[in-house]
């Protein structure tokens, strides 16, 4: 696991309130995938440090249950929200097996997958979790934009990468896996989810005002994907 989600942990929070990738781009365009949550009971898979959870409380869902690998991003969350959630340490890579069976209505997966090596584990779990009915939605890196990343060249490999991010101020190691599309939707259906709406996302007009020349790449090219898979009744 990357610094910057450990020993960084609180710098990371601050930083994502209001950035360009995670504020003006990747949370509002999860967020549009949702329906109306409130009353439902909620999962939120990597929950960082809250900004999730702050918009679902907010949207008064009847129990929020948040998870990250992270202990202190769990710390951060359960100092910030108190009882009003359960909150805590889960490696996603291997299950969800403090979750019950058709227990959740909405699952949420902002920024994870992309750490993760094997997605067929992670889908089948979420389909096991989600009630008959149920959805969950995700972000991960835009294939087309990770295969820029590709020191070997072949799109359709599975690839792990290593580069340094500045999302704190400060570049920090971080590694993760770049894949397919193809890859990404197989691992979806052999869980029995039913891909039901796929975006690239949409930046917020006020990165014009905060980089022009971010706003105009991010305008112009892929960043993340942005996926709803919801569970058959």
């Amino acid at each position: 696991m990357s610094e910057m989600y450990t020993k960084h942990a609180s710098k990371y929070a601050e930083v994502v309130k209001d950035n360009i990738y995670n504020a003006l781009l990747e949370r509002p365009s999860t967020l549009s995938l949702l329906d109306d949550v409130k009353g439902l009971k909620v999962l939120d898979l990597g929950c960082g440090p809250g900004e999730y959870a702050q918009w679902f409380l907010e949207q008064s869902v009847a129990e929020l249950t948040c998870t990250d690998l992270s202990e202190e991003m769990v710390s951060l969350v359960t100092e910030r929200f108190g009882s009003k959630l359960k909150a805590y340490s889960q490696d996603l890579a291997i299950g969800l097996p403090n979750e019950l069976d058709q227990s959740m209505d909405v699952i949420v997966c902002p920024l994870v997958l992309h750490y993760i090596e094997d997605l067929t584990l992670v889908f089948k779990e979420v389909q096991r979790v989600l009630k008959p009915g149920g959805y969950m939605v995700f972000s991960t890196h835009h294939p087309f934009a990770d295969f820029e990343c590709s020191i070997n060249g072949n799109y359709f490999s599975r690839e792990f990468i290593q580069e340094e991010w500045n999302t704190i101020g400060d570049p920090v190691q971080v590694s993760f896996y770049r894949r397919s599309l193809t890859e990404i939707c197989n691992a979806i259906a052999a869980s029995g989810l039913v891909i039901s709406r796929i975006t690239e996302g949409e930046v917020d007009e006020r990165v014009r005002d905060i980089d022009e020349d971010r706003y105009n790449h991010l305008k112009n090219n892929p960043n993340f994907i942005f996926v709803r898979c919801d569970n058959p009744a």
